[in-house]
């Protein structure tokens, strides 16, 4: 069930900037039982919404792994999002004018706070299990680090402890296909489409890979001269995301997940991840090149209470999204073996997945 909550003090950002007040548009499934034990939190990825039930319907949802009728799901859009959450398409209350590109910077640690002021609302006191993919991975290890105690258990997958300068390199070069077109900045749907169509278009090879762009839309005609079969998937997915996404709001997204560095006026990378006590599922994709598997096995090296476990997928990155049956079977058994225990929201007695 789709949900607004209002917070109507100001919101004062990382770097000094505060927002009058805020919203955040969040999906609830299921019910919180008695004992407020049985929450799966959900942090999600750039694009997505909080109807985590519609991006990742293999694992949520009536008997899957994350099921409603046992656990209390919560998954809230991101600060700075177009889907509900205060971004650059919201009202400012001060000027009854669309902040546009005026909407302050604002970092995954913004983003984390935000989810903690609805956590509160919620009256969740414990977070029996914080997930989250790509970008949603960033979320859930600051709010680890953030707030040690109320997190009981972390499943990571396709991330990292920090933004590689190979992913700054793809958001600089994907905002620079947004600033080129000159209605970027009037921070409405539907202008700036031909910038965000680019930035989308350039993201899709990133998403995916060189072999299954190879098996998936190489030309069948071998006589075809134009709108060749790789071509016109790219600007398909590009008109989609055109479609229900807003190009400012993909440029100030994208500078936010740049910010992303757990080690920031903390100490050494080494020493915070050291820091994190949960226990921690970490889950890296064979064919990543976004986030290269590379960056889930440093971050089990360095977590002390971790398990790391790889897909052998075909997907690259939007293996996290795609390959459901793989990733429940990995989460099945992690539940398993580290007796991690979910109260129903029928019984006060705990039930073992």
């Amino acid at each position: 069930m789709k949900e607004t909550f209002k917070y109507p003090n100001s919101f004062e950002l990382e770097l000094g900037d505060k927002l009058p007040e805020i919203e955040i548009a969040y999906y609830t499934y299921g019910n919180l039982n008695a004992n407020k034990d049985n929450v799966i939190w959900i942090c999600h990825a750039l694009t997505a919404s909080a109807d985590v039930e519609d991006w990742w319907s293999g694992l949520v949802g009536k008997g899957k792994i994350f099921d409603p009728e046992k656990y209390f799901i919560v998954c809230a859009n991101i600060l700075g999002s177009c889907y509900g959450t205060t971004g650059p398409t919201s009202l400012n209350p001060k000027t009854a004018q669309k902040y546009g590109i005026d909407f302050p910077f604002f970092t995954i640690r913004d983003m984390v706070k935000a989810h903690q002021l609805l956590q509160k609302h919620l009256g969740i006191e414990r977070i029996q299990i914080l997930a989250g993919g790509s970008m949603g991975g960033y979320q859930a290890l600051e709010w680890a680090i953030m707030d040690a105690i109320s997190i009981e258990n972390l499943f990571l997958i396709a991330t990292s402890a920090e933004e590689s300068a190979w992913g700054k390199a793809i958001h600089a070069a994907q905002r620079m296909a947004i600033t080129a077109d000159p209605n970027w900045a009037k921070g409405e749907i539907g202008l700036g489409d031909h910038g965000l169509k680019a930035a989308r278009a350039f993201g899709m090879l990133t998403y995916r890979n060189y072999e299954l762009f190879k098996s998936q839309q190489s030309d069948t005609n071998l006589s075809t001269f134009q709108n060749h079969r790789a071509a016109t998937y790219v600007q398909y997915q590009a008109e989609k995301l055109a479609g229900r996404f807003d190009a400012l709001t993909y440029f100030k997204l994208s500078e936010a997940m740049d910010t992303h560095q757990l080690a920031r006026n903390r100490a050494s990378l080494e020493v915070v991840l050291e820091s994190i006590e949960q226990n921690v599922l970490v889950v890296g994709i064979s064919s990543d090149i976004l986030c290269p598997k590379e960056e889930q096995i440093y971050l089990a090296n360095h977590l002390p209470n971790s398990v790391y476990r790889e897909i052998d997928s075909a997907y690259g990155h939007d293996g996290f999204l795609v390959e459901s049956e793989k990733i429940k079977d990995i989460l099945q058994d992690w539940i398993s073996d580290k007796k991690i225990f979910i109260a129903s929201t029928h019984d006060k007695k705990y039930n073992k997945l």
